[in-house]
């Protein structure tokens, strides 16, 4: 059973935030503080959730209105301390147009700050001995640029290495951070995917890893081990040895 018992989770309609949301509801979580910005999708989240008799609040929201995101926070808080936070959302495409590149990162980068800042200053003053752990969601793709995603992967870079920074910096007042890197996951992104996708898991069992790794306290939660390897090994490659490689992968324009 779980540890924490108000879980807040950002981008929990679909995919891994719906996986994590069900999970923590059959696991002991009093309350679950959900949005999203697809009212069916997310309402049915809810009452899977609350089926398992947890409570469940959903609110649709832009993650990248800093105002609205904050205040929603605040508020999910004011209703029972928070324990766990997700900043979750995210977005990918393929389609580097514009649009699409300012798009990734406003919500891959710019919703997760949005989501982390307000959770570090209510955690900051939180009692001492309450649970305080915060989750920023990267991926596999920010261990290295990607032409076939290069907005998608450079937004991934960044949350990634802010999470591993903000951990030993906030463990000193008693926060805990863990940044989360998965590879192919089921979702509504993976559902429109024609590559290949090797290691696929499905939602369910990337959720119970991820919240296993959680509950103890695990820094960086890079999964299925085979391509964190490998993408490790990209990263640390010369970079004609990587140009070399990642040029030859196949990608649009």
């Amino acid at each position: 059973m779980s540890k924490f018992s108000h879980v807040l989770i950002t981008g929990a309609s679909s995919g891994i935030g719906e996986a994590l949301a069900l999970y923590y509801a059959a696991n002991g979580a009093k309350r679950l503080s959900i949005c999203g910005r697809n009212t069916e999708r997310l309402e049915q989240v809810a009452q899977k959730c609350r089926q398992s008799g947890c409570e469940v609040a959903t609110k649709i929201l832009d993650v990248t209105d800093t105002v609205a995101t904050a205040e929603w926070i605040n508020s999910c808080n004011a209703q029972m301390p928070l324990n766990l936070v997700f900043a979750n959302a995210g977005v990918a495409s393929l389609n580097e147009a514009p649009d699409n590149v300012r798009n990734t990162f406003n919500i891959n980068v710019f919703g997760v700050v949005n989501t982390v800042l307000p959770t570090i200053e209510i955690f900051k003053k939180a009692p001492s001995g309450q649970i305080k752990h915060l989750v920023i969601t990267a991926s596999i793709a920010g261990y290295h640029g990607l032409p076939a995603c290069p907005s998608y992967s450079a937004a991934k870079a960044c949350v990634k290495a802010w999470g591993e920074a903000l951990r030993p910096r906030l463990k000193k007042i008693g926060i805990n951070v863990s940044t989360v890197c998965p590879g192919f996951v089921r979702s509504r992104i993976t559902d429109k995917n024609t590559c290949p996708m090797p290691f696929f898991m499905e939602a369910d069992a990337a959720a119970r890893l991820i919240a296993e790794r959680v509950e103890k306290n695990v820094g960086l939660i890079a999964f299925p081990w085979p391509m964190r390897f490998a993408v490790w090994l990209g990263s640390i490659l010369p970079n004609c040895l990587s140009d070399f490689i990642y040029g030859r992968l196949p990608y649009k324009v």
